[in-house]
């Protein structure tokens, strides 16, 4: 029997309490093989051919948040391990730290513009999902009479329709299914713009104008706002989303707290609030060239 190699683990990672199932792909598996993650032995779900590629499933065991190699075993018919039989992937497998949540991109957006005001314009700033206001006419800012001066109030975001980066296209992936490749297609992602408001305070006019400077220069320079993919693994790189200024300035210069105020609204465009619906899975094609339809008007 030929020498079993290792080519591949898919996925690369999961959580340290085990049960995830991980398919290896290689050459030359015995009919019964045995497999380890990080010396530990992972329990063998199945052994099979596809295509001329030999496919193990196996379900993790527990370990500790490690890089572990992945070993796998040829086994004789009654059991035992077939002297020099085996192939080594070194830190194949990943065990991570299981998350009581996902955190959204959007709690790590807002995040992201909150520490860039700290850093870029003034230390002293908050978020409020709503403005308290009172019955005063054109007043609606005293959420920031309860704030040390001067202070930035981030509040928002709402949703608005974008037409700049919306698309009707269906987003098509080919994977490698269990009888080859599959075509997944999903309805194209829900992409909106995200309005916020800045609400900058003072105590004097001179001080207020030199935050308005400092907030437009914040604008400007962050016209792209990057973040980090993945708030844990910074190899994934990071997203970026197009910041605009929304509407003029709007200053109020006195108030029965004597505080200097001014509100200006932020964009950030193209942010997509899911990834689409799944339409078709398991649709198996030949190859991965993907098909479109003609339709009238010469679009696809």
């Amino acid at each position: 029997m030929a020498l079993p190699s290792l080519t591949s683990v898919t996925p690369s990672s999961g959580p340290t309490s085990g049960g995830d199932i991980l398919r290896l792909s290689g050459t030359g598996f015995a009919a019964r093989v045995a497999v380890r993650l990080g010396g530990l032995r992972a329990e063998v779900l199945s052994v099979r051919e596809e295509a001329g590629t030999a496919q193990v499933d196996v379900r993790t065991p527990m370990h500790e948040v490690d890089n572990v190699d992945v070993e796998l075993l040829n086994l004789s018919a009654d059991g035992h391990p077939i002297p020099g039989e085996a192939a080594l992937l070194p830190g194949a497998y990943r065990y991570l730290r299981p998350r009581v949540g996902r955190e959204a991109d959007l709690t790590r957006l807002v995040r992201t513009l909150l520490r860039e005001l700290k850093r870029q314009v003034v230390a002293n700033v908050s978020a409020s999902v709503s403005v308290d206001y009172d019955d005063t006419v054109a007043d609606g800012l005293n959420v920031i009479a309860m704030a040390s001066l001067p202070s930035v109030v981030l509040s928002g975001p709402t949703l608005r329709e974008s037409r700049r980066y919306s698309t009707n296209v269906l987003h098509e992936d080919v994977v490698q299914g269990p009888s080859g490749s599959e075509l997944v297609r999903r309805r194209p992602a829900y992409t909106v713009d995200l309005a916020f408001t800045l609400t900058v305070a003072a105590n004097r006019t001179a001080e207020l104008f030199n935050l308005m400077a400092a907030v437009a220069t914040f604008l400007n320079r962050n016209r792209w706002l990057a973040m980090s993919r993945d708030a844990e693994d910074a190899s994934r790189g990071t997203v970026r989303w197009e910041m605009d200024a929304d509407g003029e300035v709007r200053t109020q210069l006195g108030s029965r707290d004597d505080v200097r105020a001014f509100t200006w609204g932020l964009l950030v465009r193209g942010f997509d609030v899911d990834e689409g619906l799944p339409l078709d899975i398991g649709k198996t094609v030949a190859g991965t060239h993907l098909e479109t339809d003609s339709h009238s008007g010469g679009t696809s």
